[in-house]
């Protein structure tokens, strides 16, 4: 049997967390009766949420995507912005983007409609790995590079800190954080402009040969 806010958190694409909030407020009912958190409801056992009985035949679900420049990762265009959804097919219309990449970068993206497992992987305390290949407008100066990656530079929500590994082209960006937009305003905040920024790799899950545009099903591990 599985418990129930992990039950839920899978079919509504919600963390467990929204779904123990959801049980203590009295809007989960198995079989009739108002849930209570910590239970294993019986297979089959008929969940209903805010009055709506949830497919419990609905299995999780993982893709990975390779997004191009040019697409936000919203469900709705934002002004002429078209979004990665515009790109999938209508089945997989209903999976939630796992953390996002701006308009401007390209690379690895993770859709699910487990909100479990998009909780673990975006939660700072999971500190999941994301590594980028990022090119500037200029040579980083080594003194630069040390301070980002030894000391972190302060910007306004907080210090910012990654490893960084020069490529025959650009630099390797590691980094166990994902704030909107760090590296780009790391890097601007010394001078930089980050005329390239492309994710080959999101916690165990890598981009590989997956072209542009194209996207394939994955197991959850």
């Amino acid at each position: 049997m599985t418990r129930l806010n992990k039950h839920i958190a899978r079919i509504l694409g919600i963390s467990r967390r929204e779904a123990d909030s959801l049980i203590d407020e009295g809007r989960v009912t198995v079989d009739g009766k108002v849930a209570q958190l910590g239970e294993q409801p019986d297979e089959g056992a008929s969940i209903v949420v805010d009055k709506q009985e949830i497919d419990k035949s609905a299995a999780a679900q993982l893709i990975a995507f390779h997004k191009p420049v040019g697409y936000v990762c919203s469900r709705k265009q934002q002004g002429d912005n078209p979004t990665i959804y515009d790109l999938l097919p209508p089945e997989l219309q209903q999976l939630k983007t796992v953390g996002r990449l701006d308009r401007d970068s390209s690379g690895i993206i993770l859709l699910t409609n487990d909100g479990d497992f998009a909780h673990t992987m975006t939660h700072p305390s999971f500190s999941k790995i994301k590594i980028y290949e990022v090119e500037l407008d200029k040579p980083l100066q080594p003194l630069h590079q040390q301070m980002i990656s030894d000391h972190g530079i302060e910007l306004e929500d907080g210090t910012s800190k990654f490893m960084i590994e020069k490529l025959d082209k650009g630099y390797k960006i590691t980094m166990k954080e994902g704030r909107n937009r760090q590296i780009r305003r790391t890097f601007d905040s010394l001078g930089y402009a980050v005329t390239k920024l492309h994710r080959i790799q999101f916690g165990n899950y890598l981009l590989g040969d997956l072209e542009p545009k194209k996207w394939q099903e994955i197991t959850i591990t």
